[in-house]
């Protein structure tokens, strides 16, 4: 088993961890106003890219 040489200090501990932290995921609004991934079709009003790509029913 390998046996570090000398002791890592915190701050070279931090600068080794700062890329381990968990990524806040993407997300921008549709202009029917719900929140949704980036380069995705909207779940909710199904447009893309301001245009209408899936056919959603009405329901009233």
């Amino acid at each position: 088993m390998a046996v570090q040489q000398n002791k890592k200090s915190r701050s070279r501990k931090g600068m080794r961890r700062s890329h381990d932290r968990v990524a806040k995921p993407a997300v921008i609004y549709c202009s029917c106003g719900e929140p949704t991934t980036p380069h995705s079709v909207c779940p909710n009003c199904g447009a893309y890219r301001g245009r209408q790509v899936i056919a959603r029913p009405e329901s009233a």
